[in-house]
This record gives C-alpha cells, sequence and structure tokens, in this order.
C-alpha cells in the first residue's frame, strides 16, 4: 500500500504580494514586486539581500506593519492581510532592542504579559523559563544599562518568546554586535530555533550569517526572489548571476557555448579560454559560468580523476591568515584561487598550473 504524504501548512505563506513606494523625486519603487513565498514551519528561513531589494519590507508586511498593495498574507493557514500586528500570532526583535532603561530584565521581559492581563503567578513562571532557555536566569534584576550588547539582545530575543508566538520575525538582529559577538550569537539563535521548534524569519544582508543559520534562505533582488534553497544548494548552485556573485566570492567566466563534451557544456571565452561546464547551456543564451575561487587547485604533477588543466599567472599574491588569495591571469582572463597559506605559491609574474572539475562549474 503507497504511504500517504504528509504536506505540512507553511508557517507563513506569501501570496502574490506587491508593496509601491514613492521615493523622493516622486519616483515610484516597486519594493515588493509579486512576492510568492511558503516559510516553512520550525525552520529557521533568512531573508538576504542588499540594502533596498525588499527583504526588511517583506518582513514588515509579514509582521503587519505594511499593509500590501496586493496578495495576501497567511499565518499558519489563516488570511491575516487585514490584521493589524498586535493581533498577529507573532513577535518581531527589531535591530534596536528598544529596551526599557527603567526596568530591570525581568519587568522587560514581562512587559508584554503584563498589558495582556496575564496572572502574576503564570508571568513569574514564563519569564523565568524565558530567561534560562536564553542564559540570563541569574540577570533578572539587573538594570539593562549594566548589560554588553549581547545580553541586551538575548533580553529583547526573551520578550518576544515569552509571548509563545508561531512566528519570530527577527529584523538585522546582529547588526549592533562585534564580529565575534556576532559568531557566537549566530549559534545561539540556530540553538534556541532548534529547541523552540518554530519558525524563525530573520532579514540579514551578511551572506556568512545566512549561510551558518538557516535551514532555508531567500535571495532577494530589486523586489523579486532571486533564488530560493538550502545554504549548500545556493552556494553551489546558483541559479542566477546575480546570487552568484552575492553569496561568497566568485569568478564569472562570459563567452558563448561552443559545444557538448560528454555530457558538459563547453564554454569559450572571448580571450579564448576554454572551460567545462557542469551541463550544456542553451546556445541561444550568452555564456556565463560561476568558479568559486577554492573549487580550483593548484597542480604540482598529474591531474587528479575528472580535473582538466588551467595554465596561467600569477598576478597578485594576498595573505589572508589560513588562507593565500592568488589572482591569476589566464591569457587575459583573470580569476581569483583561494589556496592553503602554507602551498608553494609561485611568485608574481611567474606561470602557475592549476586544475578544477567540470562539477564546480555551474552555469547561470
Amino acid at each position: 500500500m503507497p504511504r500517504r504524504r504528509i504536506h505540512m501548512q507553511p508557517a507563513v505563506d506569501v501570496r502574490s504580494v506587491s508593496k509601491r513606494f514613492v521615493a523622493p523625486g516622486r519616483r515610484l519603487v516597486h519594493a515588493l514586486d509579486d512576492v510568492s513565498l511558503a516559510i516553512p514551519a520550525g525552520k529557521f528561513t533568512t531573508l538576504l539581500g542588499p540594502s533596498g531589494c525588499g527583504k526588511t519590507t517583506l518582513l514588515r508586511t509579514i509582521a503587519g506593519f505594511e499593509n500590501p498593495d496586493t496578495g495576501r498574507i497567511l499565518i499558519d493557514g489563516q488570511d491575516l492581510t487585514a490584521t493589524p500586528p498586535h493581533r498577529r500570532p507573532l513577535n518581531t526583535v527589531f535591530q534596536h532592542y528598544a529596551l526599557f532603561p527603567h526596568l530591570d530584565v525581568a519587568g522587560n521581559v514581562a512587559y508584554g504579559l503584563e498589558i495582556a492581563r496575564v496572572p502574576r503567578r503564570e508571568i513569574e513562571q514564563r519569564v523565568g523559563e524565558v530567561l534560562e532557555l536564553v542564559g540570563l536566569g541569574q540577570m533578572a534584576k539587573r538594570k539593562v544599562a549594566q548589560l554588553s550588547g549581547g545580553q541586551q539582545q538575548r533580553v529583547a530575543l526573551a520578550r518576544a518568546l515569552v509571548m509563545r508566538p508561531k512566528v519570530l520575525l527577527l529584523d538585522e538582529p546582529m547588526a549592533a554586535l562585534d564580529r565575534q559577538l556576532r559568531k557566537q550569537m549566530q549559534t545561539e539563535l540556530k540553538r534556541l530555533q532548534h529547541e523552540l521548534g518554530i519558525a524563525f524569519v530573520c532579514v540579514t544582508h551578511d551572506q556568512e550569517e545566512a549561510l551558518s543559520m538557516s535551514d532555508l534562505i531567500v535571495v532577494m533582488n530589486q523586489g523579486k526572489i532571486e533564488q530560493r534553497g538550502g545554504p549548500r544548494d545556493i552556494y553551489d548552485s546558483p541559479e542566477t548571476e546575480f546570487s552568484a556573485r552575492f553569496i561568497g566570492e566568485t569568478n564569472l567566466l562570459r563567452g558563448h557555448w561552443a559545444g557538448e563534451i560528454n555530457g558538459r557544456g563547453l564554454l569559450r571565452t572571448e580571450k579564448g579560454t576554454q572551460i567545462l561546464v557542469s551541463r550544456p547551456g542553451a546556445s541561444e543564451h550568452p555564456a556565463v559560468a560561476c568558479l568559486r575561487p577554492e573549487a580550483v587547485t593548484m597542480v604540482a604533477g598529474a591531474l587528479a580523476d575528472g580535473h582538466f588543466p588551467l595554465d596561467g599567472t600569477v598576478r597578485d599574491r594576498t595573505y589572508m591568515g589560513h588562507y593565500m588569495r592568488i589572482d591569476v591571469d589566464l591569457n587575459g582572463d583573470r580569476i581569483s584561487v583561494v589556496l592553503n597559506a602554507k602551498a608553494p605559491v609561485p611568485a608574481v609574474g611567474a606561470p602557475i598550473h592549476l586544475s578544477y572539475h567540470p562539477n564546480d562549474v555551474t552555469p547561470v
């Protein structure tokens, strides 16, 4: 007997949402242009893109702070497009935490429960539980001015989580933190999401942040979704030139499709460089291929199985600590290569022998 397939309802279902603004000079800006997106329940979803791409407008539309011009917002299966923010089963943690300086940590966390007239005993229990969850159980009586930036962020998280939302929205939650604390909080946020099992939706422009925390990444550009997928899919198999450029470092080789070899596409650049691509490209489209710097290796002897040569000249070397970035001239085409910092890299101006595997070259 065939197994029944269970379709899990999205935590948030964005259906054909558009939003326009009139910018200075009376220019009409399409902040969201017919965006549809199913945000899965129990997962960490990140809206990723540059400033002005529409990610914050989408988050604010889900939260109810912006009304869409067209389209609908469903949360947990209910159409809440016209429902005000305070009546939606979600909470938002903003970039600026907006904590109350005259209240202690417990008072800040309890504030929403007090407004909702939750019984005092239940407030104390829920506040205590959520402060333990975010690692602030011993700091309930401290004033927020006595806390570090990371601790203040935890208070803001606790204040949102104590309301038991079905969806937690995070608007650039780590923008105010230094790099080391940001990395620590990325791990902490992912742990919290996993423990709670509710949908987190985070807005960021930080690629590393998105890759390290997310189950689903939604890449946005000019009010549209460029690509959606898991972190490895987004990084290893970009579907558009924008995705390839925006997520990590990449080499984009341009030219025309010169044929097919054993199921691989052959791209030839204007300078004459030939490179095999993971799959054939459509001859009527411009040929553009993405090759990540770390996917290229330096060759000292025979080529590894399935690899093909790329010979060039070293034009620059930059020491980056645990790795070395090498700029290579392939007879007019320039690529960057990332090698182990201890590798015996040829001097600037010397020839260098490289190799790649076609599976690591993606047409975009």
